[in-house]
């Protein structure tokens, strides 16, 4: 059973009144870092650049040691005299200080509320800063990259996805919310999930069981499978957003709570399992807070066909793009030589068809939340690591 969170859990990162947290005067004061290298640059009359680390399959790292995805140290010049480089440096610059000028207002923006605080016209020209947001989404996680630095702790958000119901009481945004009574829809988990934000109290789950969509999580709420097993029931919406994949890590952390992935038999689901564990190779730079290399993929199976006694009816046909990915998933140094796991992807592949969670409802409503996970959690052997 994991441990009661203490009264101060998650506090440390909260300054006193009437200032700002530790952890956004230490964000704002790389910010400075940045611009203060830029300015150096200038009055030295060179050329002002900015060193940023390539987010790419290149660049990236299998720790087998920790488990996890790490960037690696390749890295990209972006100069302001370079006329191939001009515009983006200007971009990283105005968003870079958009950011600082959050952090120091204490306010939070959604990256598109970002891209359209720094749009205007470059003074002098017809030319705007940028066209659309597809050119500031990535600027920002460039900066994450380049300081260091999570996009929540440059307040910046995105849209929230996936909500949570257990036996816990969270404090968020200084509102004592009991997850146990939050009504159908559950806890909806925020994109800034960070301690200062969102404290961890009473806690008494044994385990978080992590589904991949909404409409599972909803028959694992209305059969109150949290109650009877005294559980934290997750989901992402798909792959986890970023807070999902935070709170995840902190509730492992923090609560010591084991994560047990409840997913597809198919190769989406394998690669949602791989990002919640590993991490992704375009955050890499931060699988150290996000990935939870301790979780453990419980179903469902290539085969449960069989061990469940499947009807024919819960079949759905592989197609080229599902086999393609399958063999990629293979190759991936962190599931490559893990024996259990190519016994499972090539089961699949020789079956020739995939299966959803939903899957198990085909013998009856109840059937995977009564005796499907149930059995999963029993037998160990039929877990994936």
């Amino acid at each position: 059973m994991a441990r009661k969170a203490d009264k101060s859990s998650g506090a440390a990162g909260t300054a006193t009144r009437g200032s700002a947290p530790a952890g956004a005067r230490r964000t704002a004061a790389k910010l400075e870092s940045l611009a203060d290298a830029i300015v150096r640059a200038a009055r030295a009359r060179k050329s002002p650049k900015l060193e940023i680390p390539i987010r790419a399959l290149s660049n990236v790292n299998f720790n087998p040691r920790k488990a996890i995805i790490e960037m690696g140290d390749a890295r990209q010049t972006r100069e302001f005299f370079d006329m191939s480089m001009a515009r983006k440096f200007m971009q990283t610059v105005l968003i870079a200080a958009q950011c600082k000028q959050l952090i120091e207002a204490g306010k939070t923006a959604s990256i598109r509320q970002i891209y359209y605080l720094a749009k205007h016209d470059v003074a002098g020209t017809r030319e705007k800063t940028f066209t659309d947001q597809a050119e500031s989404d990535p600027i920002i996680e460039d900066i994450e990259v380049a300081i260091e630095a999570l996009r929540e702790e440059l307040h910046v958000y995105a849209s929230n996805r996936g909500n949570l119901v257990g036996p816990i009481t969270i404090v968020d945004d200084g509102n004592t919310l009991d997850c146990m009574r939050m009504g159908s829809a559950g806890y909806p988990v925020p994109s800034i999930v960070e301690p200062d934000v969102v404290q961890f109290r009473k806690c008494s789950a044994k385990f978080v069981l992590h589904v991949e969509k909404d409409t599972v999580w909803r028959r694992f709420y209305e059969d109150r499978f949290h109650e009877k097993h005294e559980c934290i029931v997750s989901h992402g919406g798909g792959q986890p957003a970023r807070g999902m994949r935070r709170l995840l890590r902190r509730l492992h952390d923090e609560l010591k709570l084991p994560v047990y992935c409840l997913l597809d038999n198919d190769p989406w689901g394998y690669y949602i399992y791989s990002v919640i564990k590993q991490g992704s190779i375009n955050l890499a730079y931060e699988s150290q807070r996000m990935a939870v290399p301790a979780a453990r993929f419980i179903g469902v199976s290539s085969f449960d066909y069989e061990r469940c006694g499947l009807s024919d009816d819960v079949k759905i046909g592989m197609e080229d793009a599902d086999v393609r990915r399958a063999k990629q998933i293979l190759n991936y140094p962190w599931f490559k030589g893990k024996k259990h796991w190519e016994r499972e992807i090539r089961k699949m592949m020789q079956n020739g068809f995939k299966m959803e969670v939903e899957a198990m409802i085909n013998k009856r409503l109840t059937y995977l939340t009564e005796e499907y996970v149930p059995m999963k959690l029993r037998d160990r052997s039929q877990w994936l690591d």
